[in-house]
């Protein structure tokens, strides 16, 4: 069986044609679900109505297109690497789940329950509050390959990372979001969401490491052939996910065009703090730059295809919660993009030693 470093072996591929753009097509998803919510409404409803315990039948075979291909990139027996990169992987799991879904949620209470509550929805301040919790519990699995290689980063260290997170995420998903929502006076469906958990993390990493040993058992080209089909049908779910989603939430967005960007100041307030915050530490304890660029990239990405399943679960189609979780999707790649070029053009000043001042 190939091993985790021959997976690595060979340098990552570049950012691909979707993921460049991915910004573009949310964009575009927007503009269409909006106009085809408005035009054919009544198709809509029908699709929203297929649903079995309270699970969309059409959006959860979405989901799942998008989350396995990412799944299956994950080598679990990168955690074996973990202790020769203990000081950078200690940096990254203490932003990923001790403070960013912790900081998300008192950015949203202080903005959306307060700086911008006169404008928007009452009834939906709970929800957007909720779709930004989710947006931050979760560290990114898949993008943040293409985010460490723009920055140079080390390819061991960011594959045991990821791997890491998604051991801990199997575990740590429901109780933190469960404890942010009750700390936000929000009612927790816990039933709805220990099923969203196994449907959306448990069975397709499972699945995922299955398939992912069977197609390593006829060789690498193989594998790595698979992962090329499966990409762009990964992006492709999400943005027809995002279609339907558009089409229910059409006529409040009409209704309120401001209400994405003002669900994009925390967002965007979260990813400095967290990005900066790992890049900083990681330069205390005299990590190198290769893991401090992804290190801070990991602290500060999300996983915003889970996000967006838990949402959509947990409050439906037309909550503010899955808007909340959109608005992480769409500005996921410029955001991204502008933190790497920030680690890549502070790498002279990363070296100068931190007793510098500068």
């Amino acid at each position: 069986m190939t091993s985790a470093a021959d997976t690595l072996s060979a340098p990552p591929p570049a950012i691909g044609f979707f993921e460049r753009y991915l910004s573009v097509w949310v964009a575009l998803c927007i503009v269409t679900g909006i106009a085809l919510g408005q035009f054919m409404p009544t198709v809509f409803h029908a699709i929203a109505a297929m649903e079995v315990a309270q699970v969309n039948l059409p959006v959860g075979v979405l989901i799942w297109v998008m989350i396995v291909p990412m799944l299956l990139k994950i080598d679990f027996a990168a955690l074996g690497q973990v202790r020769a990169h203990a000081r950078g992987i200690g940096v990254t799991l203490l932003v990923n789940w001790a403070v960013k879904p912790f900081s998300m949620a008192l950015l949203g209470w202080l903005f959306i329950r307060h700086v911008f509550a006169p404008w928007l929805p009452p009834e939906q301040l709970d929800s957007y509050v909720a779709g930004l919790i989710l947006l931050a519990a979760a560290p990114c699995t898949a993008m943040v390959f293409v985010w460490s290689q723009l920055c140079r980063g080390d390819p061991y260290f960011t594959l045991s990372q990821v791997a890491l997170n998604d051991a801990i995420m199997v575990v740590a998903f429901a109780p933190i979001v469960a404890l942010l929502l009750g700390l936000s006076s929000i009612t927790v469906p816990w039933d709805t969401l220990l099923t969203s958990v196994g449907l959306y993390i448990v069975v397709p990493v499972i699945l995922a490491q299955l398939w992912r040993k069977a197609l390593l058992r006829r060789g690498q080209a193989r594998f790595d052939a698979v992962v090329a089909r499966l990409g762009p049908a990964s992006i492709s779910a999400l943005l027809l996910t995002l279609v339907l989603l558009f089409a229910f939430q059409g006529e409040a967005i009409l209704r309120q065009p401001l209400v994405i960007a003002m669900l994009a100041v925390p967002i965007l307030i979260q990813v400095v703090l967290n990005s900066g915050l790992a890049y900083w530490l990681n330069r205390r304890l005299g990590v190198a730059h290769c893991v401090a660029g992804p290190s801070a990239l990991i602290g500060a990405s999300n996983f915003f295809e889970l996000a967006v399943a838990t949402a959509i679960s947990l409050f439906g189609f037309q909550s503010g919660a899955a808007l909340a979780t959109v608005v992480g999707v769409l500005i996921e790649v410029p955001v991204m993009l502008a933190v790497v070029a920030v680690v890549n053009r502070s790498q002279a000043w990363y070296g100068e030693p931190a007793s510098s001042g500068r």
